[in-house]
């Protein structure tokens, strides 16, 4: 009960985040997670996969939920009495293609109890050149996922597996972007405009809005689902798409940069949750002009 005088911030509704879970480190959920207890949201929290610690650090155990239970599971989440609490969604890396129905479905209850739900898809399947997830896994993202999602944060190799787009420049990106489905998409390490520097672009209709900051090279591994959680976190609250964008990349290079400057083989978060609250890092935010549509 609220004293006399005192005013009770609103509460925020509940996210539902359905990622990977490692014993050590601030990867998949754990990083998520984080970022949005520490931003005020409650978080339900489904694990895909369990892992001692990102298998870039070397190879280990990997425990994927069995099939029916993790679909068991799912379903029982889908019929919760405290479904209404879940006002935002979540998912990130994908365990087994078996998984795509189950949390599609769990989508799929979540926005029919809450119409207003926003659902962030973060299609973790490839870096570089290639998949790191089986075929089977990025197609059920990219036609069972994707098409429910009202946010999707690919990074430039994920956009144009999933477009089917050849993506060399940023005309191309901004047109891969605006084709893939969701009102909003935000590229990871889009190519940026300024000398060394790497770029964030949130493509909304036809706007098209760049956030740069300078690289810092070898980073941890997390930078994704950090963002992508901040991203949805920052849209939740109420703000446009460039402030959220402005906020969150704030966020992310400000803790990479003090992850870096420790040497930590992962991100800081437990240090730097203040960074996650009121970044104070300059991040360079641009329009981005593109030139007119190729015809089909």
């Amino acid at each position: 009960m609220s004293q006399p005088g005192m005013t009770e911030e609103p509460r925020h509704p509940a996210v539902l985040a359905v990622s990977s879970h490692v014993v050590r480190g601030s990867v998949g959920n754990r990083a998520a997670v984080f970022a949005l207890e520490s931003l005020g949201f409650p978080v339900w929290a489904l694990p895909t996969v369990i892992l001692p610690w990102h298998p870039g650090h070397s190879r280990a155990t990997r425990i994927v939920p069995d099939t029916q239970q993790f679909a068991a599971m799912a379903a029982d989440l889908a019929g919760a009495p405290w479904l209404g609490e879940v006002g935002a969604i979540l998912t990130g890396y994908i365990g087994d293609a078996a998984q795509i129905e189950p949390i599609a479905r769990l989508i799929e209850a979540v926005k029919d109890k809450n119409p207003g739900t926003l659902y962030l898809c973060d299609p973790v399947m490839g870096d570089g050149e290639s998949l790191y997830v089986p075929e089977a896994v990025a197609e059920g993202i990219r036609d069972r996922l994707i098409p429910l999602a009202d946010v999707a944060t690919p990074n430039v190799f994920e956009l144009g597996w999933l477009s089917g787009a050849g993506i060399s420049e940023i005309n191309a990106t901004v047109e891969a972007a605006q084709t893939l489905g969701p009102a909003r998409v935000l590229v990871t390490s889009a190519p940026a405009m300024m000398k060394g520097s790497t770029g964030t672009m949130l493509v909304e209709g036809d706007q098209a809005l760049m956030a740069e900051h300078r690289v810092i090279p070898n980073p941890p591994n997390g930078l994704g689902d950090l963002l992508g959680a901040t991203f949805l976190a920052r849209l939740i609250e109420g703000n446009s798409g460039e402030r959220a964008l402005r906020l969150a990349t704030g966020a992310v290079f400000e803790i990479l940069a003090r992850t870096a400057r420790r040497g930590a083989d992962e991100l800081t978060l437990e240090t730097d949750a203040q960074s996650l609250k009121t970044p104070m890092a300059m991040i360079h935010m641009r329009r981005v002009v593109t030139g007119p549509k190729s015809s089909a």
